[in-house]
């Protein structure tokens, strides 16, 4: 098959069910893995050049709606009938039903039902030891400074608080992604920041400026100093590489309790050495 990817998250689970060697275009923010970035790029994720899109003729073309403004994406490759799936998944389990769409779509049936079974096994080990935890730190997720947007209730990143052994201090919100207020933060007393700006690398992002917001300096994560600075691309794309994002995670809250991480990706490791750590 010819396929096409138009954001980070699809490229990546493109990558599990052993699909990369059948890409033949990407949008510009994919990144991993590795090889996807000598693809033929088509454009910011916003602004995807559907001329190109059409001039690769594929057989597939997995869009997305995790954006705003993606639908437009869609409505182009409807309207010149480019054959397309949309995926926009939300919740941990959404990502897994995703991967079997997909997998159910390309010929990767069997594929898909391992690395699924594998990847729910590795959540059902976190929620296991996550449940032996009594005191959880409450968790800010902070996906961008000013407007201030946090992920809420249905968002991935609230399960992974719970699996981490910790609690996201906007679980309670029924939007996906809440807009807020430094002053709502405030109020809200979290235990741990959690700094995870999308699109912004680690870098870039300066703890300092956290401690400097006004009134913060009474905030329990300020005056324990417990403002972590988390890699983007494992918190903010819904991809099963959110399992590294959780080893990571986990470790930090409770490093009695979980095992210390490595860069060994749990999915593409040997079926034997999965599980051999939790």
């Amino acid at each position: 098959m010819r396929i096409v990817s138009l954001c980070p998250s699809n490229t990546e689970l493109l990558a599990y069910l052993g699909l990369i060697d059948q890409l033949v275009g990407v949008d510009q923010y994919s990144d991993w893995p590795e090889e996807v970035k000598d693809l033929p790029q088509l454009g910011p994720d916003l602004s995807i050049d559907m001329d190109h899109v059409e001039r690769l003729k594929p057989d597939l073309v997995l869009a997305s709606l995790s954006v705003p403004g993606m639908e437009r994406n869609i409505e182009e490759l409807k309207k010149r009938n480019v054959p397309y799936i949309v995926l926009n998944p939300n919740s941990l389990e959404e990502i897994a039903e995703d991967l079997l769409k997909v997998g159910g779509c390309t010929n990767k049936e069997e594929e898909a039902k391992e690395v699924v079974h594998h990847y729910r096994s590795i959540l059902s080990q976190f929620q296991q030891l996550g449940e032996t935890i009594s005191e959880k730190p409450r968790l800010y997720f902070e996906w961008w400074p000013k407007p201030v947007f946090s992920p809420g209730g249905p968002n991935w990143l609230t399960k992974m608080s719970e699996l981490a052994g910790g609690q996201n201090v906007f679980s309670n919100a029924e939007e996906a992604s809440v807009q807020c207020t430094w002053e709502d933060v405030r109020v809200l007393n979290p235990d741990v920041v959690c700094m995870a700006w999308v699109g912004v690398k680690e870098e870039k992002m300066k703890p300092e400026a956290v401690r400097k917001r006004p009134g913060w300096e009474g905030v329990k994560a300020i005056q324990e100093d417990r403002i972590f600075v988390l890699e983007e691309s494992l918190y903010c794309r819904p991809s099963p590489r959110l399992l590294l994002g959780l080893q990571k995670l986990a470790y930090l809250l409770h490093p009695d309790i979980y095992p210390e991480p490595d860069e060994n990706d749990p999915l593409l490791q040997k079926n034997s050495e999965r599980l051999d750590r939790y």
